[in-house]
């Protein structure tokens, strides 16, 4: 199995992004809030402009042989009120990448540098009930479920209820 390397995505990631994001919405529309069709209406510079990661916001890719195979979003609160807070979002691996560690390897990266971020104490999630692997990996890490969001989207006629978790730094 080839090695794959994890590292904060740039502006030269963004058509790549662009065309991982489109999958995840595609292949797991319970998963996330955005549909594939809002997406499809942002172009790829939009992608790239909104990129500019700083020690608090970025997204984080997993690459094999140069491919993106798997992304994540951490945004660190920037009010005073809420800076000891920061959140997940976007955690996605290409189907045939699951099962070899690739969201493990994301998530110890992105708890490596937010762990670093002066006076950060907790980091937040939420997950689809429907989507129990992934909750399980959350929990290896220490995050625990402190509430539900009841009928959190609305997919066509089906609602999604979504856990929310939290992991105390």
């Amino acid at each position: 199995m080839p090695q794959h390397e994890v590292r904060i995505l740039t502006h030269r990631d963004a058509e790549a992004l662009w065309h991982m994001r489109l999958e995840a919405l595609e292949r797991e529309p319970h998963a996330f809030s955005e549909s594939a069709a809002e997406h499809q209406a942002r172009s790829i510079e939009e992608v790239a402009a909104r990129m500019s990661a700083t020690a608090e916001s970025f997204g984080l890719g997993a690459f094999c042989e140069d491919r993106l195979i798997g992304i994540l979003r951490f945004e660190r609160a920037q009010r005073e009120k809420n800076r000891h807070r920061a959140s997940l979002h976007a955690v996605y691996v290409t189907p045939e990448y699951r099962g070899r560690g690739i969201a493990r390897t994301l998530l110890t990266e992105v708890l490596r540098l937010a762990r670093a971020q002066q006076a950060l104490e907790q980091i937040e999630l939420a997950v689809s009930t429907e989507q129990v692997a992934a909750k399980r990996l959350y929990e290896s890490f220490g995050f625990t479920c402190y509430g539900r969001e009841e009928h959190a989207l609305k997919v066509g006629s089906e609602y999604v209820d979504y856990d929310l978790m939290i992991l105390r730094l």
